[in-house]
């Protein structure tokens, strides 16, 4: 019996980011999301609440936290305000220009 070697998905990610454009271009095309579920994830965690707790306090279930934290979702503003109310943060939104490819 041959023993397999283990690669962590944090790996293959950086594997595959550096060689299939395929895969580049869907994660690039969803980073927006990966960066707001990060960022609810981090200000849930930062308060040290459980998403239970957090949907306790902001009147919801913890089924809706789940969804915001996946990144399925597309909360509104006031969603958005309530979720840093109840985590203890203050919400702030901001525009970063975008680069055009190959110019500067």
């Amino acid at each position: 019996m041959t023993k397999r070697k283990r690669i962590s998905a944090r790996d293959l990610h950086k594997k595959w980011l550096k060689e299939d454009p395929n895969y580049r271009k869907a994660y690039k095309d969803l980073e927006e999301e990966f960066s707001l579920a990060s960022a609810l994830i981090g200000a849930r965690s930062a308060a040290g609440l459980t998403q239970e707790e957090l949907a306790r306090r902001m009147n919801t279930t913890q089924t809706v936290i789940a969804r915001l934290e996946s990144g399925r979702a597309k909360p509104s503003t006031r969603t958005l305000e309530r979720f840093a109310a109840a985590t203890g943060h203050r919400l702030c939104i901001s525009f970063e220009r975008i680069e055009a490819s190959g110019t500067r």
